[in-house]
Formats: C-alpha cells, structure tokens, sequence
C-alpha cells in the first residue's frame, strides 16, 4: 500500500535528530526510498511554510515554526506549567540536574531540564533528546504506570540485548522484576545505567485521574549519590507528590471555572 502524503511527511521530518540535523534532496530521497522529486516538492512546501529551513548550500534543516509550536505545546501542557516550578526549586537547593520526561512509545522523551552551574553535563539528556525507557529512571517509571495490556507489547520492542553501560538491564525478567518494584515503592533509579558515573531517581507525576503524564528526575554524580541515597530519593519523591497535588488542583479548578 502506498504510504499517503501526510505518511510521507511525517517519515521526512523523522529524518531530523542531533546527528544529522541537516539533509539534500537525494539523501532523503534514498533514505526513504520516495521519488527524488517528491521528497524534493515536500521539502520545499515545508520550507514555505517555515517547518524547515533552506540553507545556502541547498541543504535542509528545521525551521523555527517547529520552534514556536513546542513552544505552544510546553506552555499549554499542565504538567509542564507546574513542573518548571518545582524544578527552579530543586536546583536552586541541591545544586543538582533535573529532568521532566515523558514516554513515547518505548522511548523517553527529554522535555525539560534544568541545571546548575557545577552540575555534570548529561549531553544524553538534552532537551529533545531520547533514550530507550529501560535504560533511564524516568523510563522505569514510566513503565510500571502503563496498562497491564499495553506493557508486554511495548517491553517486546525494547532494545535489551543493546546494554548503553554494563549496568543497564538485559533481560525481560531483570526489567519485570524491576517494574515490579518501582510500583510497589514509587520511585525508580538509574544506577549508572545510562552513563557510567551518574545515577538518577525518579518519582511520577500523577494527573487527576491518577494517570502519568510525566516523570520527574534528580541526576547526581554517583560518588554522592551512593552516601545520600535516601535523601535524595525522599526530595525527589516529596517534590513530585507536590506537583501532582498542584497538578490536581490546577486541573480541578479548570473545571469549575469551565
């Protein structure tokens, strides 16, 4: 079956990441096997209308409409709104990194994340970024919140024969096991999981409805993060609950004024 002009739009901007953030007209046209003068007429529609960008050399990259729309989508997104918030308030504190994340698909999905000076640069987790939801804490989390009936599908698809650190999971029944536990005690951590040297604990937002949006995380260097455990993993949990409790708040009145 022939892929539709919206299917084929979506493939081309999929093309778009940190390591390759520019591409031609042939090789996207062969990346996607599509007709080098439809993936040429695309290009150009959506450099019109500001998705994209020409460069001098001919080249494509994002263009800053993609920009203003995230832009839209993180100021209108409650989670978000509330999360920043306490984020300010966590680094401010502990002088340490912190991330809000979100699960697409069998993916985390960086969508803030706040630093101070002295923090360790973490370039995985940029704003943007993804990384396979087994590996990080906020993963863990995001996990073990998912329907019975949709988790089997999505652990199918994760990359576990594919350790990022000697530490990550490896096996289906290493992660159950460890989703497991995140319910029962509602938190996760990444111990040296996705970065040799940095570990991570990781709490739930939870809407309303009981639902979760969104993972909060605290990121420490792992020499201070094994002598304070605890202590970090009950901030992080204790911020979290208070943007849940803002989060059900904020989404109550709505209604009421709705």
């Amino acid at each position: 079956m022939k892929a539709s002009m919206l299917e084929k739009v979506g493939c081309l901007l999929n093309l778009f990441s940190f390591e390759q953030p520019e591409w031609g007209v042939r090789e996207a046209a062969e990346a996607l096997d599509i007709p080098k003068s439809t993936v040429g007429d695309l290009l150009l529609h959506l450099a019109e209308q500001g998705i994209l960008s020409k460069t001098e050399s001919g080249r494509y990259s994002l263009g800053w409409r993609l920009f203003e729309l995230s832009q839209i989508l993180i100021e209108h997104t409650a989670f978000c709104i509330e999360a920043r918030k306490a984020m300010r308030e966590l680094v401010e504190r502990w002088g340490e990194t912190v991330h809000l994340a979100v699960l697409d698909g069998i993916q985390v999905l960086f969508v803030e994340k706040l630093q101070a000076t002295p923090a360790v640069e973490i370039l995985l987790s940029r704003v943007g970024s993804r990384l396979s939801a087994h590996e990080v804490g906020v993963g863990k989390v995001l996990l073990a919140a998912q329907e019975p009936y949709r988790l089997p599908a999505l652990l199918d698809q994760l990359p576990l024969d594919a350790p990022r650190t000697p530490n990550t999971i490896t096996s289906r029944e290493q992660l159950e096991r460890a989703l497991e536990q995140v319910r029962s005690q509602g938190y996760a951590y990444d111990r040296e999981e996705a970065t040799q040297g940095l570990c991570c604990v990781a709490a739930p937002l939870y809407d309303l409805g009981g639902r979760v949006p969104a993972a909060i995380s605290l990121c420490i260097p792992a020499y201070r993060f094994y002598a304070q455990k605890d202590h970090y993993t009950e901030v992080i949990v204790q911020a979290a609950r208070g943007i849940s409790e803002k989060l059900a708040g904020a989404t109550c009145a709505i209604r009421e004024n709705g």
